[in-house]
């Protein structure tokens, strides 16, 4: 999956006011884009060697690898040979480390940039020296990251498993059911209730397997298995999905890849592991 990247160390610790050495990562965003440059037949994330100008207060991250990751709150002016991607694409790099830090990096920046100013009073906030969180120095709200836990479930018959395209997926393959967690919700009600929702079937023999952190949408994805019964009549819901269905192991149509954990959950099925 997009986080297993192992050997290679993520220290997601908070150093306030880090200088910035040649070797260090720069993490650039343009609303959903990536600034990243052309090596060989893949990308990579560009270093600050790369950049001639100055970088004016860049925001540190985390390390990877011991090396410093940056983000930049404003665009560099000389982009050199770099060009910004769709985020998406750091899902498809053959460098995972640099996917990875791409993933995460992004998902800061975007908690950064849409919290400059306080949501209370209106006053601009200040980044905190001792940990990750801004604070407004008016009305000392602090605000820290946030990630929204969502569930996504295997529904399995024998050895049928229900896969579903939704609406909004970037690209034309299948997935799990997934959702977000209400407030005043279980994780298990909110399995329940999103498969009924989105597929109108009943599910049974919920079984939690695995989680996964998905920077894409500041999520902590939470990963389950669950039965019902193939007969049950599918009904979409055609807000969000565009077509569901049962399929067979070992003839499984275009899913999500094992990046996700939708599709390490698909792959599992497909392997007997559940």
């Amino acid at each position: 999956m997009l986080n297993e990247i192992s050997p290679h160390i993520f220290d997601s610790t908070y150093y306030h006011g880090h200088e910035m050495g040649d070797e260090d990562f720069l993490l650039c965003y343009s609303e959903n884009q990536v600034l990243l440059k052309q090596s060989g037949d893949d990308f990579e994330i560009p270093r600050k060697r790369d950049f001639n100008e100055n970088i004016e207060k860049p925001v540190y991250l985390f390390s990877i690898n011991s090396i410093r990751c940056f983000g930049l709150v404003e665009l560099p002016f000389n982009q050199g040979s770099f060009e910004f991607h769709d985020i998406f694409i750091l899902r498809n790099l053959k460098n995972k480390e640099l996917a990875w830090i791409g993933s995460v990096g992004h998902q800061l920046m975007t908690w950064h940039n849409c919290n400059r100013y306080c949501g209370r009073c209106g006053s601009k906030t200040e980044l905190k020296k001792d940990e990750r969180a801004a604070i407004c120095p008016n009305c000392n709200l602090m605000i820290f990251p946030k990630i929204s836990p969502a569930v996504i479930v295997a529904i399995t018959c024998n050895n049928r498993i229900l896969l579903a395209k939704g609406k909004n997926y970037k690209g034309d393959f299948y997935a799990l059911i997934a959702g977000y967690v209400d407030v005043g919700e279980s994780i298990e009600e909110t399995v329940v209730r999103e498969v009924k929702e989105e597929v109108g079937l009943d599910i049974w023999n919920l079984k939690y397997y695995k989680s996964q952190p998905w920077p894409f949408s500041g999520s902590l994805m939470l990963g389950f298995t669950a039965e019902a019964d193939d007969t049950q009549k599918i009904v979409i819901d055609e807000k969000e999905i565009r077509e569901a269905g049962w399929f067979e192991r070992g003839n499984l149509p275009a899913h999500a890849s094992e990046v996700s954990i939708s599709g390490n959950l698909i792959a599992a099925f497909e392997k007997e592991i559940f």
